[in-house]
């Protein structure tokens, strides 16, 4: 139901979080809430605010919705930098084996140039996949800081498969 004038979204009530496990056991983190669905119009340009209110709790929150453009620009960005990411993991990765596979005559060191590149799959490792996966999900409707009783909540894009939402007032 994603039209360029409209966001669909999830405003999550945190019924319950909880972490399990510790030194031995393996550590799970356990979050429940429910949600109820919303429509947001977006404007033509720029940024605007709209309320919404949780139906659990009837708190008011705020969320910022960008304009269509904005949206569609920022997520092709994060996109290209998490493919970005991807060529220059693979290149070091390449890199890292091949300079560290040689075997070096006495008293000689690996190139400067070596650490660097494992430094740059461990980044590289991580970002590629986050940044890819932040630019598909990424809907341009953030919520913005919330008092202290309010902060149990979360603003999140609604997946393509789950229908009824309200339009806020």
């Amino acid at each position: 139901m994603n039209t360029a004038g409209t966001a669909e979204v999830a405003v999550r009530h945190i019924l319950s979080d909880k972490v399990t496990g510790g030194l031995l056991a393996p550590r799970t983190r356990t979050i429940t809430w429910s949600a109820a669905h919303y429509v947001v119009k977006r404007p033509p340009s720029g940024k605007h605010t709209v309320e919404l209110t949780c139906t659990e709790c009837s708190a008011s929150l705020l969320a910022e919705v960008r304009d269509h453009s904005f949206t569609r620009t920022f997520a092709a960005v994060l996109k290209v930098l998490g493919v970005l990411c991807a060529v220059v993991f693979l290149a070091a990765f390449a890199y890292a084996v091949h300079e560290g596979g040689k075997t070096l005559p006495e008293g000689q060191s690996l190139p400067v140039l070596f650490p660097v590149s494992v430094i740059a799959v461990a980044v590289t490792f991580v970002a590629a996949p986050t940044l890819y996966v932040q630019g598909r999900k990424y809907n341009g409707v953030s919520m913005l800081d919330a008092p202290k009783p309010r902060r149990r909540h979360q603003i999140r894009p609604v997946p393509s498969g789950q229908r009824g939402a309200r339009t806020p007032r």
